[in-house]
């Protein structure tokens, strides 16, 4: 036997001789699209506490403002316990030895987790040191992400000798945002000898990380009508929204209930808030939208007309049916309702009191105009509706026809391109401006038919076994991530599948307030997540079983208030004492 082969036992027989401490796995969520991975350990020294060294420009040149705002807040991320860099140094040089002094002799030796690292390169020498990551991008450009904004990058760390450095490259500030997240869930704290180092051997070096999300659109919607959501909730949402890399909040402004958000050339449309307490200031929703930008985030606003807009019956009620008791769909019948509507939608794009311009509200493209149960019973029965449809020789069908291409229009003069509920598409089809995106929310609209017409589409099919509608409390993380959203597509149609987005995490409000939203949408969103952003055949469920219940441990160490995995109903709490890690165990 050699000196290797029989320190190998020696080990082995530490590991299963004494007690040890459950060891979890890596928490990277989600997957990388590609990865290799060389398995060996390598110790990380974090800068000092009130520094953000660790990550840096490539050359000379200073990092852009969302970088060093992006350096700053993963340094945190990245190395949540504070321990002197010199600490970590001297550790690093001088591990094996200090734990061969160790005082018990019957104590074991080495953790767990150090033990099966040493195995899986077979040497008890110091390892590596990384002292840092270089960010390299080619376009520094801060303007607000859309659609087409690239996030791929590039993780490498190579082996070496005493110190180096690993490398992020990107093209974008935003694949370069998308680089930090993947690295900081790389790294993990050993409290045994109080440094950081890479989660070896899944993460080792050498290291190389090539990724890029399989779709463009990965989004969590809002529903801030049915309860009002304080804007510090939304803020904290957006930041629990990065770590699992998703890109789109899609904002449900607005609904039958209420209408929280202040417009300066339609004062009274906030008159339909629950309150005079409850309503976002302009001012509010730019702060919400350049937290989102500087995280790489698209923030994309709703207001469902014609239904679900009664609550704009409050501050206007001359865009209404006349009826108190039917005030929905709006009032076809006047150009009011339409003027409304033009002045929110050019306030949101920036444009204001006939063409004074002012920062837009939004920055996004996609605008959503809702468009989904319209009941337009109210018009048969009001009698200048009524009138107004047959002057026009218009059925009530053809009225809402009319309706949603007529708003469609108004946002595309605005510069804006228009989102609708897939009701537009199932009942007018290849009519619809071929600008429209149609977002998927019904069983039986036909994603196949709605790309083979050429529209592109968002998907979030409600109401099934496998819906991504987050409050269907009882529907499992499993479920949501084997929901595949070009399902029914055929599998040689790519340029078919092309069309499909994307998809939100929809969070319907009506048993939802800041109260539980954490733990009603997380973990579960992170399942859509991994969906969106990883390769199609990563669809194991049991490989992926034991990564979401660490990441959900990420979630709760980061301040976000996620629920176990295996609860029968979503957003209950643990089931018993025990460790977060360990949840599984006592299903």
């Amino acid at each position: 036997m050699n000196l290797a082969s029989g320190m190998k036992c020696c080990i082995l027989f530490l590991l299963f001789s004494t007690s040890s401490v459950f060891v979890p796995v890596s928490a990277l969520w989600p997957m990388p699209s590609e990865y290799s991975s060389g398995g060996a350990s390598l110790t990380i020294v974090p800068p000092p506490s009130d520094s953000s060294s660790f990550f840096r420009m490539s050359g000379t040149r200073d990092a852009c403002q969302t970088l060093q705002d992006a350096f700053d807040r993963y340094t945190m991320l990245t190395f949540p316990h504070k321990v002197s860099s010199l600490n970590t140094q001297s550790q690093s040089q001088t591990q094996s030895q200090t734990k061969s002094q160790t005082k018990s002799q019957t104590a074991p030796l080495w953790t767990a987790n150090r033990l099966r690292r040493l195995l899986s390169f077979g040497s008890l020498s110091s390892p590596t040191t990384l002292r840092g990551i270089m960010v390299q991008v080619e376009d520094e450009s801060e303007a607000h992400p859309q659609l087409n904004t690239d996030e791929s990058y590039t993780l490498t760390i190579d082996v070496g000798q005493g110190d180096i450095m690993g490398h992020i490259m990107a093209n974008t500030v935003y694949g370069a945002l998308r680089g930090l997240e993947t690295f900081s869930q790389l790294v993990v704290f050993d409290f045994e000898s109080a440094t950081y180092q890479l989660d070896a051997p899944e993460w080792g070096v050498p290291l190389m990380i090539q990724d890029v999300p399989r779709f463009p659109h990965r989004g969590l919607m809002v529903d801030t009508a049915r309860h009002f959501l304080p804007i510090r909730t939304l803020l904290h949402t957006i930041d629990a929204m990065s770590y699992a890399k998703l890109n789109v909040l899609h904002l449900h402004l607005s609904d039958t209930e209420s209408f929280p958000l202040q417009f300066r050339s339609r004062p009274k449309l906030w008159d339909g808030s629950y309150s005079s307490r409850e309503r976002y200031l302009k001012q509010d929703m730019r702060w919400l939208v350049e937290h989102a930008r500087s995280r790489g985030i698209r923030v994309v606003p709703e207001f469902d007309v014609p239904g679900h807009a009664a609550s704009w019956c409050v501050g206007y009620p001359e865009v209404c049916p006349s009826d108190p008791t039917c005030q929905q769909p709006l009032n076809i019948a006047t150009n009011k309702t339409f003027e409304l509507i033009n002045d929110i939608v050019a306030e949101c794009a920036g444009v204001i009191d006939g063409g004074d311009d002012e920062p837009a509200l939004f920055e996004d493209v996609f605008f959503h105009l809702g468009g989904d149960e319209v009941d337009t019973s109210c018009w048969e029965n009001d009698s200048e509706i009524s009138a107004w449809l047959k002057n026009h020789n218009m059925s009530s069908d053809e009225g809402y026809e009319y309706f949603v291409k007529r708003v469609a229009s108004i946002a595309r003069k605005h510069g804006r391109r228009p989102v609708q509920w897939s009701e537009v598409f199932d009942h007018f089809k290849g009519q619809l401006h071929p600008s429209t995106v149609v977002h998927v929310w019904k069983q039986d609209t036909n994603v196949t038919e709605v790309v083979e017409y050429g529209f592109d589409a968002l998907i979030n099919v409600g109401y099934s076994n496998h819906s991504w509608y987050l409050d269907n409390l009882h529907v499992p993380w499993d479920q949501l991530y084997t929901n595949e959203p070009c399902e029914g597509i055929p599998e040689h149609r790519h340029d078919l599948c092309a069309r499909v987005l994307g998809g939100h995490g929809e969070m319907w409000g009506e048993r939802v307030d800041a109260s539980d939203l954490d733990s009603t949408v997380w973990p579960r969103l992170a399942a859509i997540a991994e969906r969106l952003w990883s390769p199609q055949q990563l669809r194991n469920v049991t490989a992926a079983l034991p990564r979401i219940e660490t990441f959900r441990c990420l979630l709760l160490e980061r301040g976000v208030a996620a629920a176990p995995v295996h609860n029968p109903m979503s957003r209950e709490g643990p089931p018993g004492v025990g460790s977060c890690y360990e949840q599984r165990r006592i299903r």
